[in-house]
This record gives structure tokens, sequence and C-alpha cells, in this order.
């Protein structure tokens, strides 16, 4: 059955309200559920719509296409952790860069051949390919840092704004000599510049900044997709794909503001890395850390009146967010008034902390943003950090040497007593050493957070003291 083009077009803008509806409902946690509904929904009008179009020549490989990537795609959802979502994210990000540029390809040999090329359709294939190209090599290097497979810490040498600035200039350059001429050699030279690139801007990003550079790659397969949407004048895709780009992008520009960065600063400065011992590290370091037990944590907790627990991403790694909702129920049973502090880049993508909590279907209304909570750690009897480093280090704040100087932290600090879960003394993902372990209010509790999140639980039944 195919249907007009007019049918077509009628499903590709519900199809497109539908999006705006499921971005709208990914604003907040509550409503997260119903915006992903929308997006699913939203693109199977999509889907059929495109498959029923005239455009569609034959089924056979779309099935084969569609088939091969649902049982991938299934298996993949099965299997991956929430842990590593951030690396999964990223290499979709790829995905959509290589099927720009392939798309881009494909479409100069098929026109080429037919003798259709124009100038507006080489410049909708120079900036397919180019974008497309960037999204992919630089998602890439985002997966293999996420991963452990490249090390996180920014690759740093001389010159190397001056290649990038050279290799771009060199790139866009050849884009123009491209949709002027036609010339293949130009087209295979601007690709790999283009993927070079990609490699470049990203080898020099450390640990601290990826959770916005996972959100700038997803901006950039945005205007990938919509660059294709172009050059396969395809309403629907260049609609996607702008609001995917202007989405990703503001929030990108959120995170930065969110760490007092620009987004100049993430892109070209490779911050993140191991520093340089401080001064300040080294007066620390000579006061020692202490270390205490389950037992001493529940002792202060359950006759507090506040207990503000900040989530990490050492959290994550030890699925410990079912046993924190257990944890903050025996509390609030003892009439303990429990919190949870989320600072807008824990964890390594946007949102992670908020999703576990969701999934240990911890309420919403416990769950509060740096901004709203910081002013409660003074009224907090004990903050209970379970591994998160960067986000609490207060270096960001006193020690104008470190790296991480001027982020805004949330400032467990403050609270009367902090405990920290950690495994060791190994510093956060930026490789900045945390100032907070050596202060006189804050004790160490070593172990795999699940563990002793669930030794707290199993105290806390027994009475503690």
């Amino acid at each position: 059955m195919e249907i007009s083009a007019n049918a077509q077009a009628l499903a590709y803008l519900v199809s497109a309200i539908l999006f705006i509806l499921g971005l709208k409902g990914l604003t907040h946690p509550s409503t997260a559920r119903r915006g992903n509904f929308y997006g699913m929904a939203g693109m199977a009008i999509a889907i059929g719509a495109t498959l029923l179009g005239s455009e569609v020549q034959s089924y056979g490989f779309i099935i084969a296409g569609v088939a091969a990537g649902a049982v991938i795609g299934s298996v993949l959802a099965a299997r991956v952790q929430m842990t590593a979502m951030p690396q999964l994210v990223a290499a979709l990000h790829s995905f959509v860069g290589m099927a720009a540029v392939l798309v881009a390809l494909g479409t100069y040999i098929n026109k080429a051949d037919a003798g259709l090329l124009n100038p507006v359709l080489m410049g909708e294939l120079s900036a397919g390919i180019v974008i497309g190209a960037i999204t992919f090599s630089g998602s890439v290097i985002a997966f293999g840092k996420l991963q452990g497979i490249i090390s996180g810490a920014p690759v740093i040498f001389k010159g190397q704004h001056l290649l990038n600035a050279f290799i771009g200039v060199l790139t866009v350059a050849l884009a123009i000599y491209f949709g002027a001429t036609e010339s293949l050699w130009a087209l295979v030279l601007m690709t790999a510049l283009a993927f070079l690139l990609g490699f470049t801007l990203i080898i020099p990003i450390g640990g601290a900044d990826m959770p916005v550079i996972i959100s700038m790659l997803n901006s950039y397969s945005g205007w990938a997709a919509a660059a294709t949407g172009f050059t396969l004048g395809n309403n629907l895709l260049i609609i996607v794909g702008a609001l995917v780009g202007f989405s990703g992008a503001i929030l990108s520009y959120i995170m930065c503001r969110a760490m007092n960065r620009s987004i100049i600063h993430v892109v070209f400065g490779g911050f993140g890395g191991e520093s340089e011992a401080s001064s300040a590290v080294a007066v620390a370091a000579e006061k020692g850390v202490k270390s205490a037990s389950v037992e001493d944590a529940i002792y202060w907790m359950e006759d507090a009146n506040k207990v503000i627990i900040v989530p990490g991403y050492g959290m994550a790694v030890a699925q410990a967010q079912h046993a924190l909702k257990e944890l903050m129920e025996l509390l609030e049973e003892k009439g303990v008034e429990v919190k949870f502090a989320i600072h807008p880049v824990a964890g390594r993508m946007p949102g992670h902390m908020n999703v576990l909590l969701a999934e240990a279907d911890i309420p919403y209304d416990h769950v509060f943003e740096m901004d709203e909570i910081n002013p409660e750690f003074a009224t907090a009897d004990v903050a209970l950090v379970v591994g998160a480093n960067d986000v609490t280090n207060p270096a960001a704040k006193t020690d104008p040497s470190s790296p991480i100087y001027g982020m805004p932290i949330l400032e467990v600090g403050k609270a009367r007593h902090v405990y920290v879960i950690k495994r060791s003394m190994r510093p956060g993902y930026s490789g900045v050493e945390n100032l907070l372990y050596y202060q006189d209010n804050c004790s160490l509790i070593f172990g795999d957070a699940k563990d002793v999140c669930e030794g707290l639980v199993t105290a806390l039944k027994g009475g503690g003291h």
C-alpha cells in the first residue's frame, strides 16, 4: 500500500509534534516516561509513513537492515548496564555521524552518474560529510575514554590549537572547492580531514568535561541528521535533526554554566587530567584522612534531623541505589528527613543519577538539584556521599591553582558530619584530589558502595546504638 505525498506530509507533521512533546516531557523526571512514549510513537509513525512513501522502490535491504538493527539493539538494551550507558550513547552518536557520511557519499555517486549535481546539493553534501565525520571520530574517542580503552586524561601537545585551526580551515577550503568543481579528490581529502578533526578535537578533552562532550556530540549528531535531511529532501529528518541539534547545544550551555566554564574552554581547554600537586593539596595531605565504620555513620544518622545523600558514579558502578532506597525508608520511619542532592554533571552523562534514582523508585520530591539543595547542607546533621568525587571537591572554591577552580560544587563540607563511601584513595575521574576528605568533619568508609549501603541498612535494622 502506497500513501500520497499529502498523507505522508501529514504523518510527518504529527511525528514532529510528538517529538516536540517528547522533548518537553524529558525536562522533568515525573514526565520522562510520557516523553519517551511520545518519542517512540512519533518515530513509529515516521518510519511507517516513510516506508509507505513513493520514494521506496524495494523493501529487501530495508527489511534486512531493520531486522539486523532490531536484534542488535534488543541484545544491547538487555545487556548494557546503566554504568555503561554514557559510552553506549557515544557509540550511538558515532553511528549517526557515519550514516550521514555514507548517505552523502552515496548521493554524490548516484547524482554524479545521472548528471544531477548542482551547487546547492554540493553544499548539502559537504555539510553532511564534514559534520558527520567529525561526529563519528569524536564519538569514537569519547567512547574509548569512557570505556577505559583510552586514558581519560587529556592528550595535550604543543601547537594543538594551531593544528586544529589549520585542519578546520583546510577542510572548509576543500568543501568550497568540492562544491565548485565536483572534484572527487577534494571530496576524499575533505572527508579524511574531517575524520581527523573529530579525533584531534576530542582527544584533548579530559574526564571531568566528558558529560558536556557527550551532550555536544549529541548536538553534532543532530546537525548531521539535519544535513542528511536536506540531502534526501526529507522534511521530517530536517526537523528532527534541528530539534536534537538545538537541544544538545542548549544542554551543553546549561551544563557549562553549572560548571562555571565556557563551551570554548571545554572544547579547546584540555581540562580534566592529572594535575600537578598544589600547595593546598600538599598541606591537606599532611593532615591525614579519617576512616570510619558503618556503625559510626549509623550512630549519627539515626538520631539526625536531616540527612542529605549525594550519589555519584561510584553508586552507579555498584548499583547501590536500591540499598539507598531502603536506607531512606528506614531513616524516615525514625523521623529523619532524607533528601538526595544531584550535581548537574554527576556521573558521566547528563541525568545519569536522576535515572538511577528513578529506577529505584526514589520519590521525585526527595531529589534536589544543586542550587536548591546547597543552602541546606549547613542545616544537615549528616551528608552521605556515595561515590561522588569531583562534584564535592572544595578545591573548586578554595584553591586557585586547581584545574577545577571556579566550578560550582555540592557544599557537603558544611554538614555537621560527612561520610564518604569510597573504594580507595584514588582521585575522581578528573584526576584532581578531593580536599573534602581532609576536613575535620569528614570520614571515609572504604568499600564497595552497595556493600556499605547494605551494611548501613543492616545496622539500622539492628538498632544502631
